[in-house]
């Protein structure tokens, strides 16, 4: 564990607002949090478990104050919920024992393909025109968002994207769509969480100093979202996907030329 350090505080203070403020509507808190952590001395698999204690301190601020203004389906995320939090453990399990850069390749290709159809389809995700599930599309969609979860445990990069990207397919706007996705993100960032804390992966010190700065990113991040409606969250949607496919891209790169 890092010693006690001034100018640590100051940088993971700044920078997890700053994630769990833009994570708090379309996810993508990671691709800040994470290697701020890293660049302040933590081991990678502390820092990926840090980084979830901290970040299910924010997902459940944002998932609250989305709860509160009414944004998201109690019925559709309860049921959800278990599986989301269960197949994380499973990721998280997996990932102790295969490198995450497996997926890198399909990831990218997937967000690539997210942020087309976004910005292809104009209208898309402007007007809520989701009624209710046959059953049919209820089995799809729980299976779909129980991968998600899984994918968080795993890897984790984009998680909150490509949730709220299923949410719209199933017919729900930008701003419902974040809501939802935030109460799924937080069962997925508690199950991985649980397991970092049984292998002894977490820094709690700064973890927890992480959590207070995201908390209060987060709560003002989806007071923002709230209040600024569609536009804003879909405008933030794409900029974050973009930067995502950026990310993971240039880590595949250095990666194969490593190799």
């Amino acid at each position: 564990m890092l010693e006690w350090d001034i100018s640590i505080v100051i940088i993971i203070v700044l920078l997890g607002f700053l994630a769990a403020f833009i994570d708090a509507v379309v996810g993508g808190g990671g691709l800040i949090s994470i290697p701020a952590l890293l660049a302040v001395g933590m081991p990678p698999s502390i820092a990926l478990g840090t980084n979830k204690l901290a970040s299910a301190f924010g997902s459940l601020t944002s998932a609250l104050r989305f709860l509160r203004s009414g944004n998201v389906d109690l019925k559709i995320v309860g049921k959800l919920f278990p599986f989301v939090f269960l197949l994380s453990i499973g990721g998280a399990s997996l990932a102790t024992f295969l490198p995450s850069e497996l997926l890198k390749p399909i990831v990218i290709v997937i967000l690539t393909l997210v942020m087309i159809y976004t910005i292809m389809k104009k209208d898309w995700g402007n007007v809520r025109t989701f009624t209710k599930l046959t059953l049919g599309k209820a089995i799809l969609f729980a299976v779909l968002m129980s991968l998600i979860g899984f994918y968080d445990g795993f890897l984790g990069g984009g998680t909150g994207s490509f949730m709220l990207f299923i949410l719209l397919m199933f017919g729900f706007d930008f701003l419902g769509a974040a809501g939802n996705a935030k109460v799924l993100n937080f069962a997925s960032n508690l199950g991985a969480l649980l397991l970092f804390m049984c292998l002894g992966q977490v820094d709690y010190f700064y973890g927890l100093i992480m959590a207070a700065s995201m908390v209060c990113g987060s709560y003002i991040g989806a007071m923002f979202a709230i209040k600024k409606g569609v536009g804003y969250v879909k405008t933030l949607f794409i900029i974050v996907t973009a930067i995502l496919i950026l990310k993971n891209t240039y880590d595949y790169v250095m990666q194969l030329l490593q190799n």
